[in-house]
């Protein structure tokens, strides 16, 4: 199963501390009084925090909005019909409520999970993906996305969102205040090279922070094809990678939605530092090599 509450509740407490902390000890390394920071502490929690808990608040309206996705209330045919017992029975295996199920329209074989509440997510698959896969490679990526809301991935991406952006906001500034005092020979008050200076830094730390952020979202990929490997089959669901990899795992999806679809693009170097997804190869590979899971569905949704 996903992390409990308490737990969620306790690493997001645990980390802000530790965040909190690795700012101190840089300001004391770089003889900054803390006590003059402590409203940037405050302004840079809000903003960091506000924008990452309001996207997921708001991810199943966003998603809806952004893919047009028709969700399935009374299905109107037999495919629909089987997607919804189908996602309901591997809701109940994971021992989350049934999510809403939606069907969008994009030519790529692709789906992706979201929502705020693993009791009240949403699921939804591309017409593409209905058109080029077989119901046991359709069952697999369901799978995979029943186990994304079940091991909570929503929620603990935004929270990790939010603390990289306190840091980036607070570090940024810290630094910035340091090398412009430096350069103006200790002037009181910021100059115009200040904001210069913290334009650049947020840049910089903002891409550490993205990949510190993408390196979690390949984790969470990782994880999701464990769960889904266990809830519909782990041939099924090296079936439905290997059906993608043929597509070349394209995604059109919007970037509210992107990382939490199935697929994702490719890339070496820096690039791959920056992928939501790792490449379908080393899923696959992940898969086969894995070691048989024991003890029902529930085991395979890994906290």
């Amino acid at each position: 199963m996903g992390l409990s509450m308490f737990k969620r509740v306790f690493l997001f407490l645990a980390t802000n501390m530790a965040v909190l902390a690795l700012v101190s000890i840089v300001m004391s390394v770089l003889g900054v009084n803390p006590n003059q920071f402590g409203g940037l502490l405050v302004m840079a929690a809000l903003f960091g925090f506000g924008g990452s808990i309001i996207s997921l608040l708001l991810s199943k309206w966003m998603a809806k909005r952004s893919t047009g996705a028709h969700v399935i209330e009374t299905p109107r045919n037999e495919a629909e019909r089987w997607l919804l017992a189908t996602v309901q029975r591997q809701a109940q295996a994971a021992g989350i409520g049934m999510p809403e199920v939606a069907i969008y329209d994009a030519p790529e074989i692709n789906a992706f999970a979201t929502g705020a509440n693993r009791n009240n997510a949403l699921v939804a698959v591309s017409t593409g993906l209905l058109r080029a896969m077989d119901r046991d490679e359709a069952e697999a990526v369901l799978a995979h996305e029943v186990s994304h809301v079940a091991n909570g991935d929503m929620v603990t991406m935004a929270l990790l969102q939010g603390v990289l952006n306190t840091f980036v906001i607070v570090l940024a500034r810290v630094v910035g205040r340091v090398i412009d005092g430096y350069i103006s020979g200790g002037r009181d008050g910021p100059g115009l090279g200040y904001y210069a200076i913290v334009f650049v830094l947020d840049m910089v730390f903002g891409l550490f922070a993205s990949m510190i952020a993408m390196w979690f979202s390949r984790h969470r990929e990782f994880r999701a094809d464990a769960g889904a490997a266990t809830l519909a089959g782990r041939h099924k669901m090296i079936a439905a990678l290997e059906r993608l990899a043929q597509t070349h795992g394209h995604s059109s999806l919007p970037k509210q939605v992107a990382a939490f679809g199935i697929s994702g693009g490719d890339g070496g170097g820096l690039k791959r530092l920056l992928m939501s997804h790792p490449p379908l190869e080393e899923r696959i590979a992940a898969l086969r090599n894995a070691a048989p899971q024991a003890g029902g569905a529930r085991h395979g949704i890994v906290a």
